[in-house]
């Protein structure tokens, strides 16, 4: 399978940070992983090794692989606008993401889980793609039939996330895409410059 289901918080001390959201064992191991994790590796990195690092960390954060992530940057660049801003914007767009943030699921990976298995409707469809594409206005809701989940239901009670670009209803489990977030508005801390870089070599 391609997509990766190794060890999370390997792939957190690789980067240094807890991109899968909080993890204690990060927290108690945040040097990088292997036998001399501890101690300081080989000297400084090149600029095209920072900038790989920077790309992977994008993939990993968001759950896309390299391909469709390779789309999304070309993407990016023919739109107006500045291009590692866009491709930032488009990875928040998804409806995996949209998912995450609204609070309905844990983590993006569980979030991808509830799309591909149909408990997800946008605009009251069903719609089972993570990959999918939302614009301003987008209604994302829990199918009728899913709103009893405890998976479901637990991760809203423990979700306290507030997002400008997004608005909630506990009452109908329904939350719309506002509007396309600004990079200031983006919490996840990647240096988009670095992949715009690395991308046009």
């Amino acid at each position: 399978m391609a997509r990766y289901t190794g060890p999370k918080t390997k792939i957190a001390r690789k980067f240094g940070e807890p991109i899968f959201g909080e993890d204690k064992s990060f927290e108690k191991r945040n040097y990088p992983p292997g036998q001399h994790g501890n101690n300081r590796r080989r000297g400084k990195k090149s600029e095209y090794a920072v900038q790989l690092m920077e790309k992977q960390k994008a993939k990993f954060t968001y759950g896309i692989l390299e391909r469709q992530f390779r789309n999304l940057f070309e993407k990016a660049s023919r739109s107006k606008g500045v291009t590692g801003e866009v491709l930032l914007q488009l990875c928040e767009s998804r409806l995996d993401n949209v998912v995450y943030r609204l609070g309905i699921a844990k983590s993006r990976s569980g979030a991808r889980q509830l799309v591909s298995h149909r408990h997800i409707t946008v605009n009251g469809e069903i719609v089972n793609i993570p990959s999918y594409q939302l614009r301003t206005g987008d209604v994302v809701g829990v199918r009728e039939k899913s709103k009893s989940l405890q998976v479901i239901s637990d991760s809203l009670d423990g979700s306290s996330n507030v997002y400008e670009w997004l608005t909630w209803n506990r009452d109908t489990m329904q939350g719309t895409y506002v509007n396309t977030p600004q990079r200031l508005q983006i919490p996840e801390a990647i240096k988009e410059q670095l992949i715009v870089e690395l991308y046009s070599k």
